[in-house]
């Protein structure tokens, strides 16, 4: 379950090896889509999770409070991260603390900032009590890394590097975010009360993500259109798949 989010980024990375570009446009679209998958995982499925979750374990008028605490603590600690680590996005450029990295180094380090919380969701939804929680998300994970894996890799390419290298940083933030999981994983196993909180966290460290980071990517140079129609349909694609286990 854990190394389904890999094996989808390096599906998507693949096409680096044999592509010479991918448009702009496309990988807005893309990057996009992503996001509205992202989305409708953290509102559709991880914060219901979690507020059941801390409904069984706490009192009902602390139930939604702390859960909304521990959402605010995820996106913070994000947000925390963003601001020590110095990172390069492709189209915002630097962020972070100055740094003298090479440039492959600050590439992967923006990506492990998203992937990380992505695979944290999958890891964390194990002590759910929902067996429909983890597959779930883990599809909704691996959905999104496919064009992501794909624009990351395209992203290196167009920054200079050889196709191979390209291709193997893709596959490495895959393995970023079976990192993510297998941490979220122990984290809950070994102290099952987090989970509420830990679901909460990952929610909120996912919506931090998507708009501090994806959405001012994908809302450059007169593409929020474009940007807007994906990711509604990335969003409506996912609640579509909610609702497959609902019924």
């Amino acid at each position: 379950m854990f190394a389904s989010g890999t094996l989808a980024t390096a599906v998507g990375a693949a096409p680096v090896l044999a592509l010479k570009t991918l448009s702009p446009r496309l990988a807005n679209h893309f990057l996009a889509l992503a996001a509205g998958v992202m989305l409708a995982a953290s509102v559709y499925t991880l914060l219901p999770a979690a507020l059941d979750e801390a409904a069984n374990r706490v009192a009902a008028p602390w139930a939604v409070p702390l859960t909304l605490l521990a959402m605010g603590v995820g996106a913070w600690t994000i947000a925390w991260a963003n601001r020590r680590f110095p990172h390069e996005h492709q189209y915002k450029g630097h962020d972070g603390s100055r740094s003298e990295h090479s440039l492959s180094f600050l590439l992967v380090t923006a990506i492990a900032l998203h992937n990380f919380p992505e695979g944290l969701s999958v890891g964390v939804t194990l002590g759910a009590d929902d067996p429909t929680l983890t597959p779930r998300i883990a599809v909704a994970i691996a959905i999104q890394n496919v064009p992501e894996g794909l624009v990351v890799a395209m992203a290196m390419l167009g920054s200079g590097f050889s196709r191979g290298r390209a291709f193997g940083l893709g596959v490495f933030t895959g393995l970023i975010e079976t990192a993510g999981g297998l941490f979220g994983a122990a984290a809950v196993g070994s102290a099952g009360a987090l989970l509420p909180w830990a679901l909460a966290f990952a929610a909120g460290a996912m919506l931090y993500v998507i708009s501090e980071e994806v959405i001012p990517e994908t809302h450059r140079k007169g593409m929020s259109g474009g940007a807007t129609a994906s990711l509604l349909t990335g969003f409506a694609a996912m609640v579509w798949f909610n609702g497959l286990f609902a019924s």
